[in-house]
């Protein structure tokens, strides 16, 4: 079993979160905990006053609500209901909630079964339920607890197995679903996952699902206000619809939350720098690399995406490297010189001089060459390939190629008879 707590400012976003799903047809309110009547008897204005008016009690608490998931095995998906409310009460009580009004929610929107649980960490008596450390030092212990006593698949006993509770399933696509609901499965995952130190690399990462962070223009009401916008973007990285406020979303990643994660991400992902260097000193040692689309496409092999960043001529001025593997987002001049758009750029120049000038054939076909370019012409704005790929795979010692006014003329001796 995995546990995730989350707190928060908005007792209605948290309570609207679940109610939503339940109008979607995803999720159903199966239980409660302390409140005066039954789950099924409970309008959506019961279970809200419920919570506010204890939440009153003392108003100094400003993060006041308690989202907490618990997720279950996917081969546990058929555990009845009355043993879904048997473990959420146990744990409700063994984490010190167990006093508090709650409410449980069970979820069928991801490929894992997982239940939801809503509370307040206010107290009838009015004082508030420490939630430093919570996870690490009480819910862990109670979760060990509950796999033991239920007979549950432990999280130590997947080994390697990567879990990933409610995670991204698909980059958005403009039209074909809601966007807001798009966007906010992909910024579940990718925030809350990924190691970025700006706002740029965090949208290095974004784009791969279509989407874009904004800070609007420079003297724009959002700028001044230090707000976001969030863009869906079509298939050529345009962007399509209306934008969203950060502050819409039910994490809410504004940017004062986003940069509090940029200083943490600063540290966690130094580790991680390693293995895309590595990649990249590989992909060039093993192949004849002299040109960008061919480093793209042989680092995607890796798990490493590469996002090009162009000036208004269409010409490449930087470049961010995205590893799924350690998701991590790292700008190439963060890795060093040589690894920056600039200095990938001369190790191709220095390899096509290289091939040229010893007659090297080059470690593809054209026809392959043409696919890979294919695939990046609009990044890099080839008009006529074919002719182009002639030129980059021509020897030096090519002479049909040198104009008849340039080459060197001979001298004849005439014989005298």
């Amino acid at each position: 079993m995995v546990t995730i707590i989350k707190t928060g400012h908005s007792i209605r976003a948290m309570l609207n979160y679940n109610e939503n799903k339940i109008k979607e047809g995803k999720a159903e309110c199966i239980g409660q905990g302390n409140y005066p009547v039954d789950a099924d008897r409970l309008t959506y204005a019961m279970k809200l006053r419920r919570l506010e008016k204890q939440c009153r009690l003392n108003e100094n608490v400003k993060r006041n609500t308690v989202h907490i998931s618990l997720n279950f095995d996917p081969s546990e998906a058929r555990l009845p209901k009355e043993k879904l409310l048997e473990i959420a009460g146990d744990y409700m009580e063994k984490i010190g909630f167990g006093n508090q009004p709650y409410l449980i929610y069970q979820h069928y929107d991801a490929g894992h079964p997982h239940i939801h649980i809503t509370s307040i960490n206010v107290q009838e008596n009015g004082k508030r339920i420490a939630m430093h450390n919570i996870g690490k030092d009480i819910s862990e212990p109670a979760r060990k607890e509950i796999e033991d006593a239920f007979n549950l698949v432990k999280v130590e006993n997947q080994k390697k197995k990567e879990y990933k509770p409610e995670s991204v399933s698909a980059r958005v696509q403009y039209g074909k679903t809601e966007t807001k609901k798009a966007i906010e499965n992909v910024l579940n995952f990718v925030v809350n996952n990924y190691k970025y130190t700006s706002l740029a690399e965090l949208n290095a990462a974004l784009k791969l699902y279509n989407i874009e962070v904004d800070k609007g223009a420079e003297n724009s009401r959002i700028a001044k206000h230090k707000g976001l916008l969030y863009h869906a973007l079509d298939e050529k990285g345009n962007r399509v619809g209306v934008p969203i406020k950060a502050s819409m979303f039910y994490d809410k990643p504004i940017l004062m939350n986003l940069e509090k994660k940029f200083t943490v991400n600063q540290i966690k992902r130094q580790s991680d720098k390693s293995r895309i260097k590595s990649s990249i000193d590989t992909v060039f040692l093993k192949g004849n690399i002299i040109i960008l689309p061919q480093l793209i496409k042989q680092l995607q092999k890796d798990g490493i995406d590469t996002v090009l960043r162009h000036n208004a001529d269409g010409l490449v001025y930087g470049v961010t490297f995205v590893d799924h593997k350690t998701k991590s987002v790292f700008n190439g001049s963060n890795i060093g010189k040589e690894y920056s758009a600039k200095g990938l750029q001369d190790k191709c120049n220095s390899n096509q001089l290289k091939t040229a000038s010893e007659g090297e054939k080059v470690a593809f076909s054209k026809q392959e060459l043409i696919e890979i370019l294919e695939e990046y012409k609009d990044k890099f704005q080839f008009n006529e390939l074919p002719k182009f790929i002639d030129l980059l795979m021509k020897s030096e010692n090519d002479y049909q190629c040198v104009p008849k006014e340039f080459k060197s003329r001979r001298n004849k001796k005439h014989l005298r008879g």
